[in-house]
């Protein structure tokens, strides 16, 4: 069984009560309203590294950065279902409290999957793709990663891209980006994927299509747009 298709049994209820809950945001709405922002920064430029502004952010749950936490107190809510992996799950409580969010026991019926440990990332057909007629009802990944440089680089084109530009989004399972390209021909369904790793972070929305550098040309990677020199091989 490899890393993407590795069972994680939900932990029991009990354990998501509130006994060691984290602060939220100091100010929810301002807070959330900037959070906000640079997340439709990120998804309306793929592959963008964006910084959060998310400094005052005191301690953080377990298994999350201040990027991935901000973006659960910022976007869920009443009506979005989290999913948290095992790593993650210590910031359950704390979100069901700030923000009132159900807590999805099944990926495929969460709004948001927060991961915290992407080597034991579930196969994506495990979580809500959506459907033609309402292909918004999918999941959207929030990976929390090592690192957004570093990793194997691969180029991005598609909407909010002018040319291309490259991403090296560090420890993925091997599989991630050729398993993504597989959910292509169920456009528009699919998934968006937010990668955090700290206070930052970057969003491949399913419009982009990602391909590994090593597939391109050394001219089409030396007119990509924002290589990190890490991309550069």
């Amino acid at each position: 069984m490899n890393a993407m298709s590795t069972l994680q049994v939900p932990l029991p209820r009990a354990s998501l009560e509130p006994s060691d809950l984290v602060p939220g945001f100091a100010d929810p709405v301002d807070d959330a309203q900037l959070v906000f922002r640079g997340v439709l920064d990120a998804m309306a430029n793929p592959g963008r590294i964006v910084t959060l502004p998310v400094a005052a952010l005191g301690p953080v749950p377990g298994g999350l950065g201040r990027a991935a936490y901000a973006f659960g107190l910022a976007l869920a809510d009443f009506e979005t279902p989290v999913w948290l992996d095992r790593a993650a799950q210590s910031a359950a409580a704390t979100l069901r409290f700030h923000v009132n969010c159900p807590i999805a026991e099944d990926p495929a019926e969460a709004a948001f999957a927060l991961i915290g440990d992407p080597a034991l990332l579930p196969e994506f057909d495990r979580f809500a793709l959506g459907t033609d007629a309402y292909p918004d009802r999918s999941t959207t990944l929030v990976i929390e990663v090592p690192g957004l440089e570093g990793g194997p680089a691969v180029v991005l084109t598609g909407p909010g891209i002018e040319t291309t530009r490259a991403l090296c989004v560090a420890g993925l399972p091997e599989r991630f980006w050729a398993a993504r390209a597989e959910l292509a021909e169920l456009f528009p369904r699919g998934i968006d994927v937010v990668f955090t790793s700290g206070d930052r972070l970057a969003a491949v929305p399913r419009t982009a299509v990602a391909l590994p550098a090593k597939a391109q040309t050394e001219p089409a990677i030396a007119q990509t747009e924002e290589v990190p020199d890490v991309c550069r091989g």
